[in-house]
């Protein structure tokens, strides 16, 4: 149990943190309601009306989402590269550097193809 002490503190203290702001804010928060505040959405804009099936979304949306989950991913692979450096050795490091240059290529080619640009 003492190693997950430490998690267990840190995620009690993220709780803590987040009921507190949840409430202070509540509290001392301003309270000037109006009809617009009341709406839906609070930006102004009537929202329009979606088919019975949803609406459809741009491909683009789902190829950035793609994306981020790509290169999430290769973040979380790093992690644990970065913690057993020392005893993987050369190895590793040509590993390592193999998974890195794949991603980097799959990023090039989806910036060639204008999958980075908002239009």
């Amino acid at each position: 149990m003492n190693a997950y002490a430490p998690i267990l503190v840190l995620g009690a203290l993220g709780a803590g943190f987040a009921i507190f702001s949840v409430v202070m804010a509540s509290i001392v928060g301003p309270k000037r309601y109006n009809r617009a505040k009341l709406e839906a959405y609070e930006c102004g804009i009537e929202p329009t009306p979606h088919p019975a099936g949803g609406g459809r979304f741009p491909i683009k949306y789902y190829l950035t989402a793609m994306l981020f989950i790509v290169f999430d991913i290769e973040i979380v692979f790093l992690y644990p590269w970065a913690v057993t450096f020392d005893s993987l050795g050369l190895f590793g490091l040509v590993e390592m550097l193999l998974f890195v240059l794949t991603v980097f290529v799959a990023y090039a080619y989806v910036w060639r193809r204008g999958g980075l640009e908002w239009d």
